[in-house]
């Protein structure tokens, strides 16, 4: 029987709960100061002994009374025939009071002569200058970093005491295959635990990943008693959707006690908690961007709570460059990409699709709509939480239009160069708005030929000519992929997939049966809308559909048959100011460069014979070639 979310908790009172119901463990462990790195003082730790025990040189030198100095001038130097010779970290002997570089002396016989005089335990480490035994070193909750550690080695601390917690984590599924088996249809890999290992475990916590358990209750049960025996918190992933086979809650109910199952959070809705034997049992749901906010907004603020070291948060206020909406009633986390134009911090929000973790992987944050609020309008401000050193948004490009594989190729030409390209996929008419917005680097756009499409002749009518420039990156194919070469007129006979209405491809498809006066209509699957060319290829590859248009790379890389119908220009746009950004002066040095020619003329599908062209709009609409005075490229031939 499936059952239903009748009530839902919202996040802060499950979190009160969670809290509330699991105070403070206080576990901790002994452990070498070499494997302390990141982990949390448990106790305490004070020095072992006095550094420096005695006075010490602080330079090479002679250790002389300062008495004896008095009155050295350079008109009246000085004899010393009562010193010790010393170097630096060499014992003061204690009839001494004061070093004199051995640069500021002159040798006379076995004697030295000086020409200033010098003051009372000048160049001296006294006893005790670092710290003096049994005093504090580093206080109880403090995160232990790499330069602590060498310091306490200097005083005599070869172990730590840390806080410890271990953590028994449960991957559930009969769908799952483990790291390393390549998923047959219907399969997926295990990825949740894997990730919730690694995530804990740069917390300081010790965890223990169990075999994948089949949707079986007897099985979990099993399983969930063994982790509770031998940990302080569990973590069982998947089965806790309310579906036929998600029997995650029935266990915990039957095992102990269920706190609360639905939270109002987006993603992330199933997520449970429950206890047993007095310990807590988290339960994360199946789908990865839902996990993931699970483990960052329920099992870290838990640990936290225990006082371990939080998990990386750096906030920043930003201006969104597009519309965000939200689901009223649910607090809804979003990942987000931040990157600077000028002085102006943008956001980029990702998809949010449960399943879709290259959302994260291209974030570097993300930010919270509150249950209050139905979202945010484009250019609003709002609070993001980076999850990566933010010294890298000064050195990212932020590419935003027609995406391509050609700009990853050029993404990892750039990150050899120590930059880093973060791209988003908008379509064309993106692109144009985050061209006027000012709110990206530069817009790949797709331009088919005017004669097809009189989209591409209106989209340049609305770009102020006299601001954009344009490089030209390559000449493409696009064409009719399928797995037994069909041309046009075959589609009316076959099961068709098409791209989403903002895509070139699809403009380039709607032009061509406007062209020919077909109804779309005609089609079987015309209104069957995926994103983008790839997942066209891949639609068509695995048997969902017989036929559909993207372009000849793309075709090629998914080992398909490739009737070609249109010529595109692949153009990357960017203001004409942003020329003179040395990261910009980069990119297109890169673009022109012979290495990239020769990764896309390899890859195939790409006519380069003008690659790297910077070009204008004309009067007419058209790109004509321009050479800008103050772009001075060196350009790359490695």
């Amino acid at each position: 029987m499936v059952t239903r979310y009748l009530t839902l908790t919202s996040l802060e009172q499950a979190r009160s709960i969670m809290k509330e119901s699991f105070p403070d463990l206080d576990r901790f462990e002994k452990i070498p100061i070499m494997q302390a790195i990141g982990r949390v003082i448990a106790k305490p730790v004070y020095a072992k002994y006095t550094v420096p025990e005695v006075n010490t040189s602080a330079m090479d030198g002679i250790a002389v009374r300062s008495r004896d100095t008095v009155g050295a001038a350079d008109q009246t130097p000085v004899t010393i025939d009562h010193f010790a010779r010393v170097n630096t970290g060499n014992i003061v002997p204690p009839e001494f009071d004061t070093v004199i570089m051995i640069e500021d002396t002159w040798e006379a016989g076995d004697r030295f002569q000086i020409h200033k005089s010098a003051a009372p335990w000048q160049h001296i480490r006294p006893a005790g200058e670092d710290i003096r035994e049994n005093r504090l070193v580093l206080p109880r909750g403090h995160i232990i970093r790499a330069f602590d550690i060498g310091a306490l080695a200097t005083y005599g601390i070869t172990h730590v005491e840390v806080r410890a917690i271990q953590v028994g984590i449960i991957p559930t599924g009969s769908e799952l295959v483990p790291l390393g088996v390549r998923p047959g249809p219907g399969q997926v890999v295990e990825s949740n635990t894997i990730m919730a290992e690694v995530f804990l475990s740069s917390m300081g916590a010790h965890c223990t990943r169990f075999p994948i358990v089949p949707d079986d209750p007897k099985l979990i049960t099993d399983a969930l008693r063994l982790a509770i025996r031998s940990n302080d918190l569990v973590i069982i992933s998947a089965g806790s959707s309310a579906g036929t086979r998600d029997f995650t809650a029935e266990v915990i109910s039957s095992l102990g006690e269920l706190l609360f199952h639905g939270v109002a959070v987006k993603p992330g809705k199933p997520v449970m908690l429950g206890r047993i034997e007095g310990k807590p049992v988290l339960g994360l749901p199946g789908y990865p961007l839902a996990a993931q906010t699970i483990l960052r907004e329920f099992a870290a603020p838990l640990l936290e709570s225990w006082g371990f070291a939080p998990a990386s948060r750096y906030p920043v206020r930003v201006k969104l460059s597009q519309p965000l909406n939200s689901d009223l009633g649910f607090d809804v986390f979003v990942p987000v990409f931040v990157g600077r134009i000028e002085s102006t911090l943008w956001g980029i929000p990702h998809h949010r699709g449960h399943g879709v973790q290259m959302a994260t992987v291209k974030a570097n944050g993300y930010t919270r709509i509150p249950a209050s609020l139905e979202g945010y309008e484009a250019e609003s401000e709002l609070d993001v939480l980076l999850t990566t050193d933010p010294g890298r948004i000064e050195r990212t490009l932020i590419l935003t239009g027609s995406l391509d594989p050609a700009i990853e190729e050029l993404a990892n030409l750039v990150h050899d160069e120590g930059l880093f390209v973060h791209a988003s996929n908008v379509g064309n008419s993106g692109a144009l708005l985050a061209l006027k917005r000012n709110a990206c680097h530069a817009a790949p756009m797709d331009l088919p030929a005017l004669s097809l499409l009189p989209e591409s002749r209106f989209l340049m009518q609305h770009l102020p000519a006299q601001d954009i420039a344009f490089v030209h990156i390559a000449t493409i194919e696009q064409g009719i992929a399928s797995r037994n070469g069909l041309d046009f007129e075959d589609l009316f006979k076959v099961r068709f997939i098409n791209t989403r209405k903002d895509l070139p491809t699809r403009m380039v498809f709607d032009a061509l049966l406007s062209s020919r006066g077909v109804e779309s209509s005609r089609i079987d699957g015309y209104l069957h809308e995926v994103n983008g060319p790839q997942a066209v290829a891949a639609a068509i590859r695995n048997g969902f559909a017989d036929a559909g248009v993207c372009t000849s790379g793309v075709a090629e890389t998914y080992g398909l048959q490739f009737v070609p119908i249109a010529n595109e220009d692949y153009e990357l746009a960017m203001k004409r100011e942003m020329l003179d950004d040395p990261r910009i002066c980069t990119l297109v040095s890169l673009i022109k460069s012979p290495t990239y020619k020769t990764k896309l003329e390899k890859t195939g599908g790409y006519d380069c014979s003008q690659t790297g062209l910077l070009r204008s709009l004309s009067e007419n609409n058209t790109l004509e070639e321009f050479h800008p005075a103050l772009l001075l490229l060196d350009i790359k031939s490695s």
